[in-house]
C-alpha cells in the first residue's frame, strides 16, 4: 500500500470512528463507571469484534451475509435487543454510570465482553467493510499483507479515538456524578442512549 493511500485509509478511518455510535457510547459509560484508564477494555472487547468483522469480509462471508435478509435482519435485530437491553439496565440502575470514585469496580472480563457483543451484533458493520475495504486492497497483490495493514490501522485509529475522545470527554461529566440526582440522570441519560442506538439500528437502512 502506498503511503498516499494509506493516509486516506487513516483520514476515512478517523471520520469513520468519530461518527457517534453504540461503540462510543458503551466507552463514555465504561470511562464514567470505571474511570478513564479502565476503559480500555471496553475498547480493547470492540476491537475484537472489528478485528471478527474485517476477518468475515476478507473471507467472503460478508457477501452472504449481505444478500440474505434472513441472515441480516437476524443479526440485526439480536444486535438491536442487546443495546436496548443495556440502555433499559442502564436506565433502571441504582447506582451511577459514573461514580468513579466507588471501590467497586466492573472486572476487565466484563466490560471486554459487553465491548465485543456491543460491535460484534452490528451486522451493519460487515456490510460497511464490505463497501469499504475494496477501495483499499487491491487484487492483484497479495492480499493477506493487506488486509493486515487495512486492519492494524482500523484498529489503532479506533483506540486512539474512542480512549482519547469519547473516554476522554465522559471524564468532564465526572462532577454530576457526586450527586444522587446526577448519578441518577447520567444513568437515564445513557441509558436512553443505548435504546436510541438500538432502535436506529432496526428502523435505518
Amino acid at each position: 500500500m502506498s503511503v498516499s493511500l494509506w493516509l486516506a485509509l487513516v483520514g476515512a478511518c478517523v471520520v469513520i470512528s468519530c461518527t457517534p455510535g453504540a461503540g462510543a457510547v458503551n466507552t463514555m459509560s465504561n470511562s464514567l463507571g470505571s474511570g478513564w484508564a479502565r476503559s480500555i477494555w471496553g475498547i480493547l472487547g470492540q476491537q475484537l469484534a472489528l478485528v471478527v468483522h474485517i476477518a468475515i469480509v476478507a473471507a467472503g462471508v460478508g457477501a452472504l451475509v449481505s444478500r440474505s435478509q434472513v441472515a441480516f435482519d437476524a443479526i440485526r435485530y439480536v444486535g438491536a435487543g442487546y443495546l436496548v437491553y443495556l440502555g433499559i439496565r442502564q436506565f433502571r440502575a441504582s447506582t451511577a454510570v459514573g461514580a468513579v470514585a466507588q471501590e467497586v469496580r466492573e472486572p476487565a472480563w466484563s466490560m471486554l465482553r459487553r465491548g465485543l457483543l456491543v460491535n460484534l451484533t452490528n451486522p451493519k458493520a460487515i456490510v460497511f467493510f464490505l463497501a469499504f475495504l475494496p477501495q483499499f486492497v487491491r487484487l492483484d497483490r497479495p492480499l493477506v499483507p493487506q488486509y493486515a495493514v487495512v486492519g492494524a490501522t482500523v484498529v489503532v485509529v479506533d483506540v486512539l479515538v474512542m480512549w482519547f475522545l469519547f473516554a476522554s470527554a465522559a471524564r468532564g461529566l465526572v462532577r454530576l456524578t457526586s450527586t444522587e440526582s446526577g448519578r441518577r440522570t447520567l444513568n437515564r441519560v445513557f441509558g436512553c442512549l443505548f435504546v436510541g442506538v438500538g432502535i436506529l439500528l432496526v428502523t435505518v437502512h
